[in-house]
């Protein structure tokens, strides 16, 4: 079992971890006809909306209530109330959902009470969802604020219904990138069934032309679909943090659910092509049979560069989870652990400790590191350290092609082995000449 530290200081130097209210964005933004709406300062939402334009390189959409001094003090009900009138009005959202920001959290708003009025007030929003998450900023981490997001989706939006056979519900963390959506839904097809994404990342935020531009999300998860949630015969949650959706579907409608912390290792994928070809009564497709193989071969091809490289990592835990793993099934030894958030994952890692700090502590951590891996903010602790960093979770800003990126199932974690493999080849290269 690892040790895990907090390093007690006052203030955080160099932040590795991003905010709630910004992973409950990205969560709202895998669902078609969605608004995000931030409760707080136009400060608060517009660095969001930075922070995920530049990872995606996409139209961003994302409003807020504009709290000022004065209505932060007083209060933030009418704010609350115009934002939403003017939203249905000029975007016609066909849900927004509604996140709180530390400024309305500190002050203590009454979330649920202020929604209750508003809706009475106003009887023409009774069609229109609104769905809230309490998100401070000052608290937990991006990952925190994707799985509160997704929990109170499953909580809200789906209906009971007559169970459907081939119908199964996926419920994907914030350490998948769409992506890894896409191929994750390319699988479950493959064996006949269909799979209900939330949040599905891989239709709005894969980086395609739409002929037309609209304030909100273009695709997603449509409200029907989630309507049919109910109806699921099994849930797949993929990642940890999304154990505590899975269990609300399971107490609201009893749909049983597996959890799958990681897709990139062997083990892992085999394990879900197998529950998958349970599910279905079919056999694994050839496809991913010979995927397999090929998998296997890269695996001995690139072991020889990954034996006993020490690897430092800056990564939210879903993602820590399933990058530690892969390392080691591949020889690697992991010097360094840093993560943003507490979870249950945490003391069940392979590892001496793991710290839930910021990047000033990975840097000290990791000197004499042969790769550091992390987001685009940890490239300058690469550069004094002089290792090679390879990037992964988010923001990634310096690099293209985040929409599309794959690091699971046997083709995902082949790209990956080729990728890291390629910069321990350059390593070696480098110090021979």
């Amino acid at each position: 079992m690892a040790t895990i530290t907090i390093p007690k200081k006052s203030v955080a130097v160099n932040p590795l971890k991003q905010s709630q209210p910004l992973g409950a964005a990205l969560a709202f933004l895998g669902l078609k006809g969605m608004m995000p709406l931030f409760h707080g300062s136009q400060g608060c939402t517009a660095f969001a909306k930075v922070m995920l334009v530049r990872h995606f390189r996409e139209a961003i959409p994302l409003s807020t209530t504009a709290m000022s001094e004065v209505s932060t003090i007083l209060g933030g009900e009418d704010n609350v109330e115009q934002a939403i009138l003017t939203l249905a009005e000029k975007s016609k959202p066909s849900i927004i959902g509604l996140c709180t920001t530390a400024l309305t959290e500190t002050r203590g708003e009454d979330m649920e009470g202020i929604l209750r009025t508003i809706r009475k007030r106003h009887p023409e929003l009774h069609d229109l969802p609104i769905v809230f998450v309490s998100t401070p900023d000052y608290k937990g981490a991006l990952q925190d604020g994707f799985a509160a997001a997704v929990e109170s989706i499953v909580k809200e939006l789906p209906r009971v219904g007559e169970t459907r056979a081939n119908q199964i519900t996926l419920l994907v963390s914030a350490a998948f990138a769409p992506g890894d959506v896409q191929e994750i839904k390319e699988i479950i097809e493959a064996f006949g069934l269909s799979a209900i994404v939330v949040p599905d990342l891989s239709l709005s935020l894969d980086g395609h032309l739409d002929e037309s531009y609209n304030t909100v999300t273009n695709d997603g998860t449509t409200l029907a679909e989630l309507r049919e949630i109910g109806s699921s015969v099994y849930t797949l949650a993929l990642g940890e943090s999304m154990r505590s959706a899975a269990v609300a579907l399971q107490s609201q409608f009893g749909i049983p659910y597996e959890v799958f912390p990681s897709l990139s290792n062997l083990d892992a994928i085999d394990n879900l092509l197998e529950g998958l070809a349970d599910l279905s009564g079919l056999s694994v497709p050839d496809k991913y049979r010979r995927q397999r193989t090929q998998l296997q071969d890269a695996m001995l091809d690139t072991h020889f560069f990954f034996g006993r490289k020490q690897v430092s990592l800056a990564l939210e835990p879903d993602l820590l989870w399933s990058i530690v793993h892969f390392l080691q099934s591949m020889g690697a030894d992991i010097q360094a652990a840093v993560t943003t958030t507490k979870s249950p994952l945490l003391e069940k890692l392979p590892v001496e400790s793991v710290t839930i700090g910021d990047l000033e502590d990975f840097e000290k951590l990791a000197a004499g590191s042969d790769l550091l891996i992390g987001n685009s903010h940890t490239s300058a602790t690469a550069r004094r350290l002089q290792v090679p960093l390879y990037r992964m979770g988010f923001p990634i800003f310096d690099r293209l092609g985040n929409g599309q990126r794959c690091t699971v199932g046997y083709r995902g974690m082949m790209q990956l082995l080729f990728d890291i493999g390629n910069l321990f080849l350059e390593q070696e290269e480098s110090v021979d000449s």
